[in-house]
């Protein structure tokens, strides 16, 4: 399979929806998508989708990020971030790869840390 640099969410275990609000952490062990709002962390192994009609409150620690809605929050990643278009970042974001479509919004520091290859650490 072509590696196209796009997110696979063809793992994702739970999604809330457009008309839930949930308040509390989350701890999942596959992907989400979030169509409604949480407000609270939100921590998994797998992919985080925030849809354009979805908001997070909260800190997000997750495998790759979409965003096309809102969070006020930080993000940790260990692969793959993207802010779509439409989409709004109050929080500082830590990731390995970084897409920003153009009338996205971002409000804060990314940190972008750099992998060593372990033959290169002495």
């Amino acid at each position: 399979m072509k590696n196209t640099g796009k997110i696979d969410f063809h793992n994702v275990h739970t999604m809330i929806g457009a008309d839930a609000e949930v308040t509390g952490d989350l701890s999942l062990s596959g992907g989400t998508i979030v169509y409604g709002i949480v407000r609270g962390n939100i921590s998994t192994n797998g992919p985080v989708r925030v849809a354009r009609t979805g908001a997070v409150y909260g800190n997000i620690d997750a495998s790759d990020i979409h965003v096309g809605g809102s969070i006020e929050g930080n993000i940790h990643v260990k692969n793959r971030a993207e802010l779509g278009l439409q989409s709004t970042l109050i929080g500082n974001l830590e990731c390995a790869k970084l897409l920003i479509e153009e009338g996205a919004t971002f409000e804060g520091k990314c940190d972008m840390p750099i992998k060593k290859d372990e033959s290169e650490i002495k």
